[in-house]
């Protein structure tokens, strides 16, 4: 046994593993102040039933298995976010609206991407589920951005989109017309937009710094159409730290495709991928009724490389024999002792940094 993983795997050691947890937990913990109680979904579901909700991924990017107890299709989850879905509009549809919920756990992926090679994951995230209004909005980019500054990571940025604005200005256009305009437009491809539909090239030169980009689209020549929207991205983003640096890229689509007025992506310095993404989208009920929502989610990995290492390892040796009560008194204050269990045993050997003395806590 060599101890290899599959391709896309990774064990998580100590101190990361340690770092990934409380980096969880500030994250769950602001959610959690802001009114978004914790739920946590099975980790496989059936095949039907959750390929049926899935939206940001696909069914196909779902692991699936024959479960040899119900001999049905199960899916292991690629996404959360149906999940949440399915029980805000299932066993807590009766829950007066809007519902906020949070969620952090595993999710699987069948394929990696260049930009994401690991097919494992952690997702950590929160959804408001019965509102989709620019004050909801708000509140979600806000809880998002405070909860990675709780945990220490800095130099945040947020790309706003506004996913369904091309068929939203589109009007009659025939759908061959508006597909080919879609691919220009999401390929920065000015000739070919202006081939089709010349009045679309200003959504292309917006894209950019959020101030000058809100103001090149209110003098576009679909100012007056887009005016509520930019009123509405305008309060989301006076909303958020001035340290926030804001760009928007009006016609961006990508992984947006089932987000409806609004989507955002989160960076951080020296991280070359999103370190979260989200928006506004629709909660399916089993009676076809759909419900407005809007939701978060943020990925451990990318978090943890915008943050200094796993931060300090402070570890208190105990000798045999030492004060047990003392002991406990420092753990209380959030020292971690590791306890000699046997003659020889040593501070180096346990990885601590200091050594518990008669007079307390000493570095090593």
């Amino acid at each position: 046994m060599t101890g290899l993983l599959p391709e896309g795997f990774h064990d998580r050691l100590p101190p990361f593993a340690d770092a990934a947890m409380r980096l969880e937990r500030h994250l769950l913990d602001t959610a959690f102040a802001h009114g978004y109680e914790q739920v946590d979904p099975p980790l496989a579901e059936f095949e039907a039933a959750l390929g049926a909700r899935l939206k940001s991924a696909r069914a196909s990017d779902a692991v699936r298995f024959v479960d040899p107890v119900s001999q049905q299709t199960l899916a292991i989850r690629p996404d959360i976010t149906a999940q949440v879905g399915r029980i805000a509009a299932t066993r807590m549809a009766h829950h007066p609206r809007p519902v906020r919920l949070s969620y952090a756990g595993a999710v699987l992926r069948l394929r990696a991407s260049q930009l994401r090679p690991a097919r494992a994951m952690r997702q950590i995230g929160c959804e408001l589920i019965g509102l989709d209004s620019v004050a909801a909005a708000r509140e979600v980019v806000g809880v998002a951005v405070e909860s990675l500054g709780q945990a220490g990571v800095s130099g945040l940025s947020v790309d706003f989109t506004l996913p369904d604005l091309v068929e939203t200005l589109a009007g009659d256009l025939p759908r061959e017309t508006l597909e080919a305009l879609t691919r220009g437009l999401d390929g920065k491809d000015a000739a070919g937009v202006a081939a089709i539909a010349p009045g679309f090239l200003p959504l292309i030169e917006a894209a950019g710094p959020f101030d000058a980009a809100i103001e090149r689209l209110r003098q576009s020549a679909h100012g007056d159409a887009l005016a509520s929207r930019l009123d509405g991205l305008g309060a989301i983003a006076a909303a958020l730290p001035e340290r926030v640096t804001l760009t928007l890229d009006p016609t961006e689509r990508h992984g947006f495709e089932y987000q409806s007025w609004l989507g955002f992506s989160i960076f951080a310095v020296g991280v070359p991928i999103e370190i979260g993404r989200g928006g506004t989208y629709k909660v399916m009920h089993d009676d076809g009724r759909e419900e407005p929502a809007v939701g978060v989610s943020l990925y451990a990995d990318p978090i943890l490389s915008a943050i200094d290492g796993p931060g300090e390892r402070r570890r208190l040796f105990v000798p045999m024999g030492s004060d047990n009560e003392m002991a406990t008194g420092l753990r209380a204050l959030g020292w971690v002792t590791v306890a000699a269990l046997e003659e020889g045993d040593s501070a180096t050997a346990q990885l601590c940094t200091h050594v518990l003395t008669a007079d307390g806590p000493v570095a090593l």
